[in-house]
């Protein structure tokens, strides 16, 4: 580095800067949707926890996909809302550093517990006889596990590296979040090496938990499609469109962030995918899981009906 040039110790979002007139609309609309998000994910805990019936590693695995959904929005939602109300969009080195470690080890882990959930139904659909066996407490306890290590000791690696690197320049992140391209692209060093092991570091451990959980739902369409009965067929399918949904909305955006070579990052397309996987997916989530499951609709009408506030109208 040039003698000249002074290291960063605050960087500063400008993801919103040509968007003043909308900011208090943004604000409104992306309050809701955080309300909205731990509203229902909390309900989901709610509910799997008060209902004996829902104590199954299906929805032992979907308890922790909301706690992190959970963890997920609110390592963002809370200072995007302050970055819309105030004229200076400021972060510490440190707490870049500590949104980043928080949002990449949850990103990661959710890959994971999605191709756990996808294991759980391919074990449920194409071996129901030995499902008990093959997925009991244990197992289960050992996925999730295995999901949470995964996580926190790889993302934890690549933000350590990251924040090894001298900042310097303007400090301006073309950004909402600390992101991992963004905040590379501040370094005052080269970095095109380090990118290209980034890159394919991502490739692997993104597309490792995605591959493991296409080959999950491959047995399980040809299982499905071997039912001769059209009402086991549907019962079947019934069991795990939701996650499908889910996955597909994870993935789609994840594989879109995470896989784009360095000559196709934009700072349009890295917020666009950064909303869609922070704000929109956590949203749509609890969403899917209620509207489209059937055992959490029946498990949420049953505790209403028992609710002391119904009993006194």
């Amino acid at each position: 580095m040039s003698g000249n040039r002074s290291l960063c110790t605050t960087f500063t979002f400008v993801a919103f800067s040509s968007l003043e007139e909308l900011q208090p609309v943004l604000f409104v609309v992306f309050l809701t949707i955080y309300l909205f998000t731990v509203g229902g994910n909390l309900l989901i805990i709610c509910l799997i926890g008060a209902t004996p019936s829902l104590h199954t590693p299906m929805y032992f695995f979907l308890v922790n996909v909301s706690f992190l959904e959970l963890c997920y929005i609110t390592s963002v939602g809370p200072q995007m809302l302050v970055h819309l109300l105030v004229e200076t969009k400021t972060i510490s080195v440190r707490g870049c550093a500590a949104q980043m470690y928080v949002f990449t080890i949850l990103g990661l882990t959710e890959c994971c517990l999605l191709a756990a959930m996808a294991y759980d139904r391919f074990v449920a659909i194409c071996h129901p006889l030995h499902y008990t066996l093959l997925m009991g407490p244990p197992v289960c306890l050992k996925l999730a596990a295995a999901s949470w290590t995964t996580g926190v000791v790889l993302e934890s690696a690549q933000t350590t590296w990251v924040f090894t690197l001298p900042f310097c320049g303007t400090g301006e992140i073309q950004h909402f979040l600390c992101d991992i391209m963004p905040v590379v692209k501040l370094a005052c060093v080269d970095t095109s090496h380090n990118e290209i092991v980034l890159f394919a570091v991502s490739a692997l451990f993104v597309m490792s938990p995605c591959l493991l959980t296409l080959c999950s739902y491959a047995r399980v369409l040809l299982t499905i499609l071997g039912i001769p009965s059209a009402a086991g067929r549907r019962k079947a399918s019934s069991t795990c469109s939701s996650h499908v949904l889910v996955v597909s909305l994870f993935y789609g955006t994840a594989l879109f962030a995470c896989l784009q070579p360095k000559a196709a990052h934009s700072p349009q397309t890295d917020k666009a995918a950064a909303l869609m996987y922070t704000v929109v997916t956590p949203a749509l989530n609890p969403v899917i899981y209620t509207l489209r499951n059937q055992d959490v609709k029946e498990a949420f009408q049953r505790l209403t009906r028992r609710s002391p506030f119904r009993q006194m109208a």
